[in-house]
C-alpha cells in the first residue's frame, strides 16, 4: 500500500473545529472572553491540562496567577461543548473513505482527559479510528517525541510506516524528527493530494 501502513489524524481543526471562544463568551460575554484571550497565555495553560494536569489543578494556577481571569477560564470547562463547531470541511469524509478501503487508521489528539469524552460522544467518524491517542489520559503531550512512538507502539506498525497529519507546524516537525512520514493541514483537497502521493486509495 504505497510507502505508508496507517494514517495518524489530530484531532482540533483537523477532523473537529475548535475554538475556545464561544465556550468563555457564554460564561463571561464576548468581550471578556477576548481580553482573556488576548492578554492570558491560554493556550500554555491549556496545553497543561492536555498533558495531564487536571483541569481542578489548571483553575488553581490561575486563580493564583491571575485571578481576574478565574471565571473565563471556569466558563471554558462549563461550556466546553459549545468549543466544538462541527466537522472541518472535507476530513471526514478522508476518514470514509480510508476506513472503506481498509486502510488502518488512529487519533493522536491534544486533549484533556476529563474533556476528551465530548469528542467519540460527538462525531461518530471516531468509531473508524482503530485506536486513538489522547495526551491527557497519557500524560504525554505533542510534540513530545515520546507520544509519537507510543502511537506507533499502539498501532504495532513502525514510525516511518505511519504518516501523521496535524495543524500544528511544530507538532509536524516533532513527528518528522522521530520518523513518521507528516503533513501539515492546511485544507481536504490538498490533504487528499498529499495522501494520494503516498499511495493511498482515495
Amino acid at each position: 500500500m504505497g510507502s505508508v501502513d496507517a494514517v495518524v489524524w489530530d484531532f482540533g481543526n483537523v477532523l473537529i473545529r475548535w475554538d475556545p471562544l464561544p465556550a468563555i463568551a457564554a460564561g463571561v460575554g464576548d468581550a471578556d472572553a477576548r481580553a482573556f484571550l488576548g492578554s492570558y497565555d491560554f493556550r500554555s495553560w491549556n496545553h497543561a491540562q492536555d498533558a495531564g494536569r487536571t483541569w481542578a489543578q489548571g483553575l488553581a494556577v490561575l486563580e493564583s496567577d491571575a485571578p481576574q481571569w478565574l471565571s473565563a477560564g471556569a466558563a471554558y470547562v462549563d461550556n466546553f461543548p459549545l468549543s466544538l463547531l462541527g466537522p472541518v470541511p472535507g476530513t471526514q469524509e478522508l476518514v470514509r473513505e480510508l476506513a472503506a478501503a481498509g486502510v488502518p487508521q488512529l487519533g493522536l489528539t491534544n486533549w484533556s482527559a476529563e474533556l476528551y469524552p465530548h469528542a467519540p460522544a460527538t462525531y461518530d467518524v471516531i468509531e473508524l479510528l482503530r485506536d486513538v491517542v489522547v495526551s491527557g489520559q497519557e500524560r504525554l503531550a505533542k510534540p513530545d517525541p515520546a507520544i509519537y512512538r507510543l502511537v506507533a507502539e499502539r498501532a504495532g506498525i513502525p514510525l516511518e510506516r505511519l504518516v501523521f497529519i496535524d495543524d500544528s507546524v511544530a507538532n509536524v516537525a516533532a513527528a518528522t524528527a522521530v520518523g513518521m512520514q507528516a503533513f501539515q493541514f492546511t485544507g481536504a483537497e490538498q490533504l487528499r493530494r498529499d495522501l494520494l502521493s503516498l499511495g493511498l486509495p482515495l
